[in-house]
């Protein structure tokens, strides 16, 4: 096995990135892609490794994403492996000027791409809570159901 899928592995079983921050909005628990690089960066250096993370802007059928790519990289050998997550700006939200709009969608997508590099679980993150209105669609489903 290659050496820099050995200390991918190693730090996956070490890396604890608890969910210490509260959307007090929504009630619930979640990390940031800073609190993943926080919880990184000692076990990048034990293991001898290095993180890049860089963004593009990428225009798919009328909408801007941005597109973060994380790669992993074995400083002892140069071998990598990385990964990418993309994330829609949208085309506008209250109280963010257009450079809040891009940061903000950018560290979305970044948080996202090292959760896949890092078997990060985000089952239940904040995006499982947001229910954008299928919980009344399930709701009439199921009134429907009982109707008949």
């Amino acid at each position: 096995m290659s050496n820099v899928y050995v200390k991918l592995m190693n730090i996956q079983s070490e890396l604890n990135a608890p969910k210490n921050l509260t959307n007090k909005f929504g009630g619930y628990q979640y990390r940031s892609a800073e609190g993943i690089l926080e919880a990184l960066k000692p076990l990048l250096k034990q293991q001898k490794a290095a993180l890049i993370i860089n963004d593009d802007v990428v225009f798919v059928e009328g909408r801007h994403y941005i597109k973060a790519t994380a790669k992993f990289i074995d400083t002892e050998t140069g071998e990598f492996v990385e990964t990418s997550a993309m994330a829609r700006e949208e085309n506008e939200k209250r109280g963010m000027d257009a450079s809040q709009l891009t940061g903000s969608t950018s560290s979305y997508a970044r948080k996202y791409a090292l959760n896949g590099l890092f078997a990060i679980d985000d089952n239940s993150d904040a995006d499982s809570y947001n229910t954008h209105g299928k919980e009344a669609h399930t709701k009439a489903q199921t009134q429907s159901k009982q109707n008949k």
